[in-house]
């Protein structure tokens, strides 16, 4: 069939061109009204029938890329838990540390429009089997790095890079090709559970190796082996689906564990962060998803908005939890608890705008620019610049461990302006989501002619009768 893995690595990955025609049982909607703007959901036969594996395969297809997205993220913040002791290895400063996460998400950000395209065009499942095993083993490879050796730290991180942008660029397109609306959102959301989750975990996960294995190399080697297992399932389990047709309608060794409750006590102690990071991203995310879901039924506009209000709501919260944090650590720790909880309702929201926005043979290109524009925009240069801050601001003051508390603490709160900044972009996304998203979908059932540029020109008089003009002609 279509969507098998049949394909070579690189051959097209399926033909959606084929498939079920018009009128198949289990396809709603597919001969009553050819001209209906408004597509009507495919029921779960006729899902099945389309992209030939059973409801259980889908769910079970959905719970290996969320095993997958949330051993990336734990990566990603696994060196975070353990950056004292890395800063303390290859004596660098807050600005060189920094630079492991600018070194990093650069590379993400460049690689990911290349996997972009390829996931568009190529087999996705084989594409991320490679990435994964190739993020795999440089991860562990950096875990062995001498202390003289500090640049070659930064390049394996960069490495990493290559694994993640095949990864997260084209995970999110196979959900797609899965499931429709509200099933969709919903998948959606249980994948994007794990960035919050696999975060706080990474934080974790670092801090409480390093402490059991007394060196923080350590943390570096859980990971990788995790990495080999989610290869493994991603080949065994994991079939394409054929790209768009659903909405077309037509067819490391084991660490020795201690009890449950002697861990609930270590992580009251010392990982409260780490704790409040997978406690909120969940409930965030959850309660972004709820919230919109409710408020579509009244207000197309529904997405963005509680997009804009998670962002512009944090801002305060995050700048009071800075602000508060030599004061009170009770304090610092509720405003980080709402805060992040309100930051965290956009990022299945995101996800499931960007999707129904952009016809399906154009998604994991569109998924690679949202993460390069998100990542230039954002955490590719923070970390750098918010370290090279800090650093800047010690230079002036007498040391004392005062002073780089507060150098940290001022730079820090530039993250509460920029996300006031974000809240204020998704108000304007709000004016033009409903009408891009009607153009993706009357492109995908075929209602749409290309009509090139016509769309941009207005009605204006002339010498008595009116005539279509383009719009920049006026405003010039």
């Amino acid at each position: 069939m279509s969507g098998s893995d049949t394909a070579p690595f690189l051959s097209q990955a399926d033909d959606t061109d084929d498939g079920p025609a018009p009128g198949t049982p289990g396809l709603p909607g597919s001969m009553g009204n050819p001209k209906s703007e408004d597509p009507e959901v495919l029921d779960q036969e006729g899902l099945q029938r389309i992209t030939g594996l059973s409801s259980g395969r889908s769910a079970l297809i959905v719970a290996v890329l969320c095993y997958i997205n949330l051993l990336n993220y734990m990566d990603r913040f696994t060196v975070a838990g353990v950056l004292p002791d890395i800063e303390q290895f290859f004596d660098i400063g807050d600005g060189s540390s920094g630079l492991i996460q600018t070194v990093f998400i650069s590379s993400y950000m460049v690689l990911a429009p290349v996997f972009g395209y390829l996931g568009d065009r190529y087999n996705r499942k084989y594409l991320m089997c490679g990435g994964i095993a190739f993020w795999s083993l440089v991860t562990l490879g950096s875990s062995f790095i001498p202390r003289e050796r500090f640049w070659l730290l930064l390049l394996t991180r960069g490495l990493v890079g290559v694994g993640e942008a095949s990864y997260s660029t084209i995970a999110p397109t196979l959900i797609a090709d899965l499931f429709v609306a509200d099933q969709r959102s919903w998948m959606l959301s249980v994948f994007y559970f794990a960035i919050p989750v696999g975060s706080g975990l990474g934080y974790i996960a670092g801090s409480k190796v390093k402490d059991v294995a007394g060196d923080w190399h350590w943390a570096l080697r859980v990971t990788p082996g995790l990495g080999v297992l989610a290869v493994v399932l991603l080949f065994l389990v994991v079939r394409e689906p054929p790209r768009g047709a659903v909405e077309r309608h037509s067819d490391s060794p084991p660490l020795n564990p201690t009890s449950w409750w002697a861990d609930l006590r270590a992580l009251a102690r010392n990982l409260i962060f780490g704790l409040i990071t997978c406690l909120t991203g969940v409930l965030g995310v959850g309660l972004g998803v709820e919230i919109s879901r409710r408020l579509r039924r009244t207000n197309p506009r529904a997405d963005p908005l509680v997009c804009a209000a998670g962002l512009l709501g944090s801002a305060p919260f995050l700048f009071l939890a800075l602000a508060c944090a030599r004061g009170s650590i009770v304090a610092t720790y509720i405003f980080i608890f709402i805060g992040e909880t309100l930051l965290s309702m956009n990022w299945a929201i995101v996800a499931d705008i960007l999707l129904y926005v952009v016809i399906p043979t154009r998604r994991s290109t569109a998924e690679a620019f949202q993460i390069v524009l998100s990542h230039l925009l954002g955490d590719a240069g923070s970390p750098y610049l918010i370290g090279s801050i800090s650093d800047r601001l010690r230079r002036d003051w007498p040391p004392s461990f005062l002073s780089e508390f507060r150098a940290l603490q001022f730079s820090l709160m530039l993250c509460a302006f920029v996300g006031a900044l974000g809240g204020a972009a998704f108000l304007g996304t709000a004016i033009f989501i409903e009408s891009d998203r009607r153009q993706a979908q009357l492109h995908v059932q075929g209602l749409l002619p290309e009509t090139g540029r016509t769309d941009d020109r207005i009605v204006v008089p002339q010498r008595g009768r009116s005539t279509r003009v383009p719009v920049s002609s006026v405003l010039i």
